[in-house]
């Protein structure tokens, strides 16, 4: 799958973030739609998406102890956090990423 990119600006922290799928499942799919609309609406220009299929690169995955799909990590800012699900809540999503809903 294709990462997306939004530049950062020039005084806003860069989020990093990596979303671990496991093909094209429904809660996979779900995690996808998400994530890209809460990216959007929060961290427009501000944000690192890569979207890593499990399947097609297990050993990212493994490197990265990930055992369950679909898992958001957020790789930046300090520290890195995890939340596993489809990333419906959005409430749970924000608060994992730092933040204000």
């Amino acid at each position: 799958m294709a990462a997306d990119y939004s530049p950062p600006a020039a005084t806003e922290p860069l989020y990093e973030l990596r979303l671990y799928v496991a093909g094209a499942t429904p809660n996979s799919t779900r995690a996808v739609r998400n994530i890209k609309e809460i990216c959007e609406h929060y961290l427009a220009g501000r944000y690192v998406l890569r979207i890593i299929d499990m399947y097609q690169q297990p050993q990212l995955a493994k490197e990265e102890q990930i055992i369950a799909a679909p898992t958001l990590v957020r790789q930046q800012p300090l520290p890195r956090r995890q939340l596993i699900g489809d990333l419906s809540n959005r409430a749970t999503v924000l608060a994992t990423l730092g933040l204000d809903g």
